[in-house]
């Protein structure tokens, strides 16, 4: 009962003692360009009914995909408890050539230069 205790007495310690530093320690300087609303590269303060960028869209739909990629493949280290682990990672290596092959297409198609 007493490590139980010591471990929660340091650890609630060490975490108000960063939740003050973290508090007290940046140095706030705003000013007009940090306070204003940043959206998808548009000026907040102009026109909204400028044209959308379709290569930020793509650029944003890969990341996405990429990110559910690695939400998919998360639980891989645990599958080698389950009857068959070959099977698990046979569909992980699946997913992943395919995520592959697809970044290889968009890369030779051009999709992801960002300027012409």
């Amino acid at each position: 009962m007493n490590l139980i205790m010591t471990i929660l007495l340091i650890s609630t310690t060490l975490s108000l003692l960063l939740a003050m530093i973290s508090f007290w320690l940046p140095q706030m300087n705003p000013d007009a360009e940090k306070l204003s609303p940043y959206e998808c590269g548009f000026d907040p303060l102009g026109s909204a009914r400028l044209p959308f960028s379709l290569r930020f869209f793509l650029i944003a739909i890969l990341f996405l995909l990429f990110d559910l990629e690695i939400a998919l493949l998360l639980p891989l280290p645990w599958s080698d408890q389950l009857l068959s682990p070959t099977s698990t990672l046979f569909w992980a290596a699946l997913i992943l050539i395919l995520l592959t092959l697809g970044l290889a297409y968009e890369w030779l198609q051009g999709g992801l230069e960002w300027a012409e």
